[in-house]
């Protein structure tokens, strides 16, 4: 019985089409070679259809070498026969690989079939020309080879299997618009071919047919595809199957974007509006008879039988604004400018009718609405034609300065955002146009249909990559996505780098904030990652080769075009701080616990200011003093409600801290630094703790977050270190250290007869700024502190008589990490994370 029904339109499908009919496509991929013809039947056999129609292409790479033997054999050159002998041997091998010894009647095939061949490429070397016809009839050959290759084996293994030369069933046309389909006579001639051949296996021929007339022709490229949606119409099919070696369609070019998703489903106006602007779909001809019938099609990897590939249909399935991005490189753009333009009925259709005439296709059109001016964007190949064609057009507008020009914007790109879910939602554009803004961007044309389906944008080429990125992290990224780069993995920054990692999974669950940590560099190397850092990043970063370079570190993050970019700077280098602004200035956050931003040349800290307030990235600091403990977020709250700053006093050093809560007498101040260093409370070389310039710094940071332009040689600062060992290295300052202890524990003792204690105190009031061993009364806040605690006392006009004090743990790895950590998660909550 056939599955055929003829009628006078044969693609409105029969009230009684047979159920579970399936037309399944294989690319050249697919059928590359015996082991993935195995693989395709093995797929077949494991379908439950009650009707199965497979349509092959030629095994990859065949129909291109088809094509090169008829160009040899047409030039006359001698190389063909040994082309035609490597691409038979290749068939030959495959069918004997395939079939084992039942290959018998198969080689026996090929070689008539290659003989053949051999006999019309001998007939092109004489003539010394290929015509279109002849051409046809070889590079269509590939197709056919492949049929009987899987037919072969689908008998060989017991399958009841019929092979089908779509050269006699499928009658097509040629028309403006391509080739068109005889349905009428192609579905008489399957229904005939059907009482021959009743099996309900049929392996077919993609990409041949014939002509009206009879002659051999194909249907051109993306023709096997288009035959497999040929063969679904006229076989009723319920569904049609093509596979390829991807799991599906893409949200962008994986290529070009590590992040594309696959996509689930697509409507066939979607799945049209990618296609034409080149994304690896399917091409709008292909689905136009599943479009007419409602049949539905789904793109499937065979590589991957199991995973369910995209859905194209006539639904419409919305969710998220946008389906898909594509780039269409190698476009021109084309303007007609001119003051005698506007208010001018019938400039458009003049402009269109001269490049239709000279056969120039218009892949995007964009008319400002004072009609001064109209562009056109077309292919690179066809610009200076067009410009021509524009020229004569225009002739005597331009001769009357009625049009000043007809200007060419050569390399350009096109860049198409398609979805139905954009159709009357606001702000898809501007998601857009901001996303391409923060990448730097810049959009030479736009155009959007009335459907809402599609924007476009052509840009330079040169930033077309650029601009695919980042308008992909504008719409299938959270808002609150972060390239993250850590420079200074040394004790701070491995903590946070720990930290970080062990965050990762609740912070993307309950906050919806990604931070995609892709680099960390050293003084002497780096490691960049494409998508994350491993979980043994320090062995990776141990392990790599790629020497620092801040300039690529800087590339790599911003490669990404992810929603944002941040550095978190742990160093400690001046050098490191002196790229602030630049980061700053380019929209990169920068969160970092280095004092040398803060507290290093003014002149550079308001460089660094004004970058941040210009760009709008964020630069925090709070671990710059007081490690994790909220000093800086406390002091800004106040001035920025408001409150007025009198005085600043603290206790900023946990080191010191320490010290003079345990310097009491009973052993020297010496023999406490010695333990301190022992216990990882000090810097390797104690003297940098000692000598309370990093003490100063702290109090410089504060000073100029209080309004203060402060610069740290404008603060006093009292040196622990005796003058004589200032020199030399840190073994030798511990060495003679002892030789200063009788003149502490004067000092203390002295404090000590007037009931007080010693405590080194950093102050800033009116009067100025100093750090240096002070005398308190022995009730004082800081008099009682807890180890290595840290202190800061602020007086304000609101907190006068009784100030506001923030203590706690003042230093050590894992506090000062959280405080930075803090600090990231506050940067993404300005980015409009909810945490």
């Amino acid at each position: 019985m056939s599955n055929v029904v003829a009628s006078s339109h044969p693609l409105v499908p029969a009230d009684l089409a047979a159920p579970s009919t399936v037309v399944h496509k294989f690319g050249g991929t697919s059928v590359a070679d015996a082991e993935r013809y195995r693989h395709v039947a093995s797929l077949l056999l494991a379908r439950p259809e009650s009707l199965q129609v497979a349509v092959v292409s030629a095994m990859k790479g065949v129909t291109d070498a088809l094509i090169e033997l008829a160009g040899l054999a047409s030039r006359g050159e001698p190389g063909w026969r040994e082309a035609w002998h490597a691409l038979r041997a290749r068939h030959r091998g495959a069918a004997v690989a395939l079939l084992g010894e039942a290959v018998g009647d198969t080689v026996d095939w090929l070689d008539a079939r290659f003989e053949q061949l051999s006999e019309v490429l001998a007939a092109l070397a004489v003539i010394g020309e290929l015509p279109r016809e002849v051409l046809d009839r070889v590079q269509g050959q590939g197709e056919v080879y492949s049929a009987q290759l899987l037919g072969s084996y689908l008998r060989s293994v017991g399958e009841d299997c019929a092979v089908l030369d779509a050269r006699d069933v499928l009658v097509v046309g040629r028309g403006e618009l391509g080739v068109d389909v005889d349905w009428e006579a192609s579905a008489d001639r399957l229904a005939s071919w059907r009482l021959q051949h009743p099996q309900q296996r049929v392996v077919a021929t993609g990409f041949v047919a014939r002509d009206r007339d009879g002659r051999v022709t194909t249907l051109g490229r993306n023709g096997s595809d288009y035959s497999g949606a040929i063969f679904a119409a006229l076989f009723n099919a319920d569904e049609l199957h093509i596979w390829t070696d991807v799991d599906g369609v893409l949200s962008a070019d994986p290529r070009v974007v590590p992040e594309a998703v696959q996509l689930q489903s697509l409507s066939y106006d979607e799945a049209c509006e990618l296609a034409y602007f080149g994304a690896k779909v399917v091409h709008p001809q292909t689905m136009s008879p599943a479009i007419q019938l409602g049949l539905p099609i789904i793109i499937r990897n065979t590589f991957q039988p199991d995973h369910p590939g995209t859905r194209i249909s006539a639904e419409r399935s919305v969710h998220g604004p946008i389906k898909g991005l594509t780039l269409s490189p190698g476009l021109a753009v084309l303007n007609l400018e001119g003051t005698g333009l506007m208010g001018v009925p019938g400039t458009a259709e003049r402009v269109f009718s001269a490049l239709r005439q000279a056969k120039v296709s218009v892949v995007m059109i964009s008319q400002g609405s004072s009609e001064h001016s109209i562009c056109c964007v077309v292919r690179g190949e066809d610009v200076a034609r067009g410009r021509q064609a524009l020229l004569q057009a225009f002739a005597h507008e331009l001769s009357a300065g009625q049009v000043q020009r007809v200007q060419v914007t050569d390399d350009v790109s096109v860049l198409a955002a398609v979805g139905d879910g954009m159709a009357g939602q606001p702000g898809v554009a501007a998601r857009l146009f901001g996303a391409l803004g923060r990448a730097q961007v810049n959009i030479l044309a736009i155009a959007q249909g009335s459907s809402e389906r599609n924007i476009s944008v052509a840009v330079d080429s040169g930033d077309a990559t650029r601009a695919l990125r980042a308008a992909h992290a504008g719409f299938w990224l959270s808002p609150q996505t972060f390239a993250v780069g850590v420079i200074g993995p040394g004790n701070v920054g491995a903590a946070l780098l720990d930290q970080l990692q062990a965050a990762l999974p609740q912070l993307r669950g309950k906050a919806n904030i990604d931070l995609r940590l892709r680099a960390v560099a050293s003084r002497s190397r780096m490691l960049l990652e494409p998508r994350a850092l491993p979980a043994d990043w320090r062995q990776a970063l141990q392990s790599g080769s790629e020497a620092s370079d801040l300039d690529r570190f800087t590339e790599h993050l911003l490669a990404a075009h992810l929603p944002h970019a941040v550095v978190i700077d742990c160093s400690g280098s001046a050098e490191v701080a002196e790229r602030y602004a630049d980061w700053l200035a380019a929209g990169i956050h920068v969160v970092t616990p280095n004092k040398q931003a803060g507290s290093g040349p003014l002149p550079r800290y308001q460089r660094i200011r004004a970058a941040a307030a210009a760009s709008g990235a964020r630069f925090r600091y709070e671990a710059t003093v007081g490690a994790g403990l909220p000093v800086i977020t406390t002091l800004r709250d106040l001035v920025d409600t408001g409150d007025e700053v009198l005085a600043i006093e603290g206790i900023f050093s946990g080191t010191l801290a320490w010290l003079f809560n345990r310097f009491d007498g009973s052993q020297p101040f010496s023999a406490l630094v010695a333990q301190a260093r022992a216990m990882g409370y000090t810097e390797p070389d104690a003297r940098d703790d000692l000598s309370g310039i990093d003490v100063a710094r702290k109090l410089v940071i504060l000073a100029r977050e209080a309004g203060h332009a402060l610069s740290l040689d404008q603060v006093q600062v009292e040196s622990l270190v005796p003058e004589a060992l200032r020199g030399g290295d840190a073994d030798a300052f511990m060495a003679h250290l002892h030789e200063s202890d009788d003149a502490l524990l004067a000092r203390l003792q002295a404090a000590r007869a007037r009931g007080a204690v010693l405590r080194y105190v950093a102050q800033l009031t009116a009067q100025g700024a100093s750090v240096g061993l002070v005398e308190l009364p022995a009730g004082h806040a800081f008099a009682n502190l807890r180890l290595t605690d840290n202190v800061v006392q602020f007086q304000t006009r609101r907190y006068c008589d009784n100030p506001l004090v923030v203590q706690g743990p003042g230093a050590g790895p894992e506090v000062t990490a959280a405080g930075v950590f803090a600090d990231l998660l506050r940067v993404a909550a300005g980015e409009g994370a909810r945490l």
